[in-house]
């Protein structure tokens, strides 16, 4: 029997843009996807969480979040909390269907900066809640060491490249540098998108 594929629309970078989130709320709707993840950087600096969440919710979506370096983790909690069933998946697991998704928050500047060791044992800790499932996503903001985003000028994170290389989920989706929007790259199996604020739907 043919599985049934897992439909997920992923953007990040919205730095509060209410708008961009009924955009995006509105397209969840229309292209019936089964999950949305917001891959930090939510806020701008900490200033209002106001309608990020809760348009989706009201189009009958469950969200999956992480902070980025504008917000704290507390902030992601707060959301989480707020708008239940929205799950902060930092250092934490998710499964829909036969697909468990891990993440890990932060970046090297900012809120709550993470540094490479920390960023590897948070993502082990979540992969290991899913290890046995059939597809594998890891949702982080800052992009990995050694890929395209780097251009930018901005190094990536060498402990998100060893938990990639390590734990070879099938999908590494970020944000954080908004210049390498869409950007694509692979390590290994691994197919790495920086999905942006533009966003990504990925069926797996």
């Amino acid at each position: 029997m043919k599985r049934k594929k897992t439909k997920i629309l992923a953007f990040g970078d919205i730095h509060g843009d209410t708008g961009l989130v009924k955009r995006m709320a509105e397209k969840a709707k229309k292209e019936d996807v089964d999950l949305v993840i917001l891959t930090g950087d939510l806020t701008f600096a900490e200033q209002s969480t106001d309608n990020l969440v809760g348009p989706f919710l009201k189009a009958n979506k469950q969200v999956l979040l992480i902070h980025g370096n504008h917000e704290s983790i507390a902030t992601t909690d707060f959301l989480a909390e707020m708008y239940t069933p929205t799950k902060n998946i930092h250092g934490y697991s998710f499964k829909k269907n036969d697909v468990g998704i891990f993440g890990a928050g932060g970046a090297d500047i900012g809120f709550n900066t993470i540094k490479n060791s920390e960023v590897f044992d948070i993502l082990k800790k979540g992969h290991d809640e899913i290890k046995d499932m059939k597809k594998k996503i890891m949702v982080t903001h800052m992009h990995a060491s050694n890929t395209k985003s780097e251009f930018s000028g901005f190094p990536g994170s060498s402990g998100i490249r060893k938990a990639v290389e390590k734990l070879q989920p099938d999908f590494l989706i970020h944000s954080h540098i908004h210049e390498a929007e869409g950007m694509e790259d692979k390590i290994g199996k691994t197919k790495v998108i920086n999905i942006g604020r533009k966003g990504r739907i990925i069926s797996i």
